[in-house]
């Protein structure tokens, strides 16, 4: 099959959409929960607040999981675990047992993004890979914005129970499709000789020193490279959460829409965010272009998109929901493009063995602080309102991208395979 690696981002991307949708259908469903389980702004943090400390503590598990049982198993037993648990929320009675079917769904849901970077890490030469995450992240948004008008659609028609049961099921053929066509580079069927020759040679050019006497770790924790990246997306995390969670609620209260208008207003950013997702993946390439290391053309990069997402500071003087959504989406794009930047580097810093791995250590930083940001937005939003939250994302991805010039620095490279001699 030609081009084999873009049809693995494929099943990548489809992978995203599947964990957005499961994982965006409670924001949409918030103000229904908010009547019916007599739910208000802090009790709906602490939901939140239960998914995303499952999240972040399981995310290196899951990394480390990956990479000791392979993709092809771990990310369908990942997938297979978040939908049921997805499915349970239709059995919550209050806000309590909610959170504890979010915990659930966090467990599973951290599986994605690692099992996803170590396959780019695997199937792409570096200068290939943030095209690679840009697109397969490009689900993120796609699962973000199908649920809005798709969930409230199935709320207006059945129950909100309804809503988690259907979106929940939509994983399971996904990971048995996945089961069927994955397999890793060294034993799939499919790839052409010439395809993997390409593949192999980029990664060589760059490929960082492996350290096989060390655990993985012991290679990563003590690595400045790995804090650059973690403290980049402790930074950087927070207004993405921000975006996913609170916004059907923001239109709610501020603006006073009700779910149709929510339906018709929630999913605008997101679009713009899978927008966000393919063009940042071309800021590296962009900058490579002009002579830069690939390293140097990653801190141009998240600096480009964290002057962007500045904008989104306007929303806070929006007349109305319509510029509102636009101010919104615009942040949504400029933070995308970071995340093609940040999610690529694990690939770029550490051996493939450990990307897995040190991706997940990582986002647990990175969710750390979305689980901060959350539990703070809640009592926030409730007494004060949404404007010092609007003026505070405004300057975090510009934070992470100083942090990246400041900290990261070129890995050590692999040393160059010894040439036989002529026998």
């Amino acid at each position: 099959m030609p081009g084999l690696r873009w049809w693995i981002v494929g099943l990548l991307t489809l992978a995203t959409i599947v964990n957005y949708l499961d994982r965006s259908c409670l924001s949409v469903t918030a103000p229904v929960l908010k009547e019916k389980l007599n739910i208000d702004e802090v009790d709906f943090s602490y939901i939140v607040t239960g998914f995303q400390l499952s999240y972040m503590v399981f995310q290196p598990l899951a990394g480390r999981f990956l990479d000791w049982v392979g993709l092809r198993l771990g990310m369908a037993a990942a997938v297979i675990w978040w939908s049921i648990a997805n499915m349970l929320h239709a059995f919550a009675g209050g806000w309590f047992s909610l959170a504890a079917f979010r915990t659930l769904l966090g467990v599973g849901e951290a599986g994605n993004f690692p099992g996803a970077i170590k396959a780019v890490a695997e199937w792409f030469p570096p200068k290939e890979r943030t095209i690679a995450t840009g697109i397969f992240n490009v689900g993120a948004g796609v699962g973000a914005m199908i649920a809005p008008p798709a969930v409230a659609w199935i709320i207006l028609t059945y129950d909100w129970q309804t809503a988690f049961v259907l979106t929940g099921l939509v994983g399971l053929p996904f990971a048995l499709f996945w089961i069927l066509l994955y397999r890793p580079i060294e034993k799939h069927k499919w790839l052409r000789e010439s395809e993997r020759q390409h593949i192999l040679k980029g990664q060589a050019a760059l490929a960082v020193e492996e350290q096989p006497e060390k655990g993985v770790w012991r290679i990563v924790l003590p690595q400045r490279n790995f804090w650059a990246v973690a403290i980049g997306r402790f930074f950087a995390e927070p207004a993405w959460q921000f975006f996913l969670y609170w916004i059907p609620l923001y239109l709610a209260t501020e603006h006073k829409l009700d779910l149709k208008g929510i339906a018709i207003f929630a999913w605008v950013p997101f679009v713009a965010a899978d927008a966000g997702c393919i063009v940042g993946g071309f800021f590296s390439p962009m900058f490579v272009k002009l002579g830069l290391s690939v390293l140097r053309a990653r801190q141009c990069a998240a600096t480009l998109s964290g002057l962007i997402m500045f904008c989104a500071i306007f929303v806070v003087w929006s007349p109305g929901p319509g510029w509102a959504i636009f101010f919104i989406a615009v942040g949504a794009f400029a933070h995308q493009t970071m995340s093609s930047t940040l999610l690529t580097l694990p690939a770029d810093l550490f051996p493939k063995r450990t990307v897995g791995t040190a991706y997940g250590l990582a986002g647990t930083c990175g969710y750390a602080a979305g689980l901060i940001f959350t539990l703070i937005i809640g009592h926030v939003a409730k007494y004060v309102g949404y404007t010092p939250i609007f003026i505070t994302i405004a300057f975090l991805d510009l934070i992470a991208a100083g942090v990246l010039w400041s900290l990261l620095q070129a890995p050590k490279p692999a040393a160059p395979a010894p040439v036989e001699a002529a026998a």
